[in-house]
């Protein structure tokens, strides 16, 4: 059993309550006293009873995060670094996903779940941010992703334009002219195939080379076999492509596969980027060349958002944008060792 309150006012000398407004960060405790007190707490190595803190406040200390796909590598590294940043504020994590389906994504947010947490973080595929906003029991909710929030919304996400067009940028800064794009997602509303194929276009458009709509490949879902198949289809048409943007890292390491299996030399004969940084790329022969978005920064920023939103004064201001940075990490699958 760990320290009570009791157990550190009677250490410190003071009042339960006196202890009690020290450990809420309550104002009117004397400088003095309150050092005492946290002297007593540290000695006696006090832990806050999260659960009864949360009942007196009328929470749970329990927050969603729905995301499309547990099992992939970027939303299973995000969800680890949610829940860490989540242990700060004392807050338990409930994961579940959607598989990016709509009418998943409504039940889960407006079902017994959504009753359940304090705060929502959610990475959509399917719903608008009109309809995401119109849920019933008013928690707060934070967007992740390149969904536009309309302003309706606090959103963190990355900007994808920006970060395609780099990544173009790097493959015709190695004389690449022949350019692939594996990712198109007509068929999706969220927005990510869309912008990384707006920052691709945009970079080519800069160098003055032709937009091909023959390299434009189209996926049904951003995983390994989805760019295996990709790669096939470009190799099997017989296109001449000497580089290759996949919006995934887990699309371009199937690219990367088939491409090797094809007796491609990578680089030299194919460069390819990715999108996620995620672990599985920096083990690969070669490693993969990909945009890492600041993950850990993401979550951080999501969960300091709902604790905004859940704070004794909550922040009452208009819905928030967060962009998070990114950066190009170069490795073997564009560069050839010296």
């Amino acid at each position: 059993m760990g320290a009570s309150l009791k157990d550190v006012a009677a250490h410190a000398g003071v009042s339960v309550r006196t202890v009690s407004n020290v450990v809420n960060d309550f104002p009117l405790v004397a400088p003095e006293t309150r050092a005492r007190v946290q002297r007593a707490l540290e000695e006696l190595r006090y832990r806050p009873n999260a659960a009864a803190r949360n009942l007196r406040a009328g929470r749970s200390g329990l927050v969603g995060l729905v995301i499309p796909e547990i099992a992939s590598p970027y939303f299973g590294e995000l969800a680890a670094l949610v829940v860490r940043a989540a242990e700060d504020h004392s807050w338990t994590v409930l994961v579940d996903q959607t598989d990016g389906d709509a009418e998943r994504e409504r039940r889960l947010l407006e079902g017994a779940r959504g009753q359940v947490v304090d705060g929502l973080i959610v990475s959509p595929w399917a719903l608008s941010p009109t309809e995401l906003r119109r849920r019933p029991d008013g928690v707060p909710l934070v967007l992740l992703g390149e969904q536009d929030a309309d302003g309706l919304l606090d959103h963190v996400a990355v900007d994808s334009v920006a970060a395609a067009a780099e990544a173009t940028r790097h493959l015709i800064s190695l004389g690449r002219t022949r350019i692939a794009a594996i990712g198109v997602q007509p068929h999706l509303a969220n927005g990510t195939a869309r912008q990384r194929l707006e920052g691709y276009r945009l970079a080519l458009t800069e160098a003055g080379l032709p937009l091909d709509p023959e390299l434009e490949v189209p996926v049904t879902a951003l995983h390994r076999a989805d760019g295996a198949a990709a790669m096939r289809r470009l190799l099997d048409r017989g296109y001449h492509v000497d580089a290759v943007f996949c919006f995934s890292d887990q699309l371009a390491l199937g690219a990367l596969r088939v491409a090797l299996q094809r007796g491609c030399r990578v680089p030299d004969d194919v460069a390819i980027v990715g999108f996620d940084d995620v672990e599985d790329g920096r083990y690969a022969t070669p490693s993969l060349t990909t945009i890492s978005p600041d993950k850990a920064a993401i979550a951080r920023q999501a969960v300091a958002c709902l604790a905004d939103r859940l704070a004794r004064e909550p922040y009452s201001g208009p819905p928030r944008r967060i962009v998070v940075a990114h950066r190009l990490l170069v490795r073997e699958s564009t560069t050839t060792a010296g």
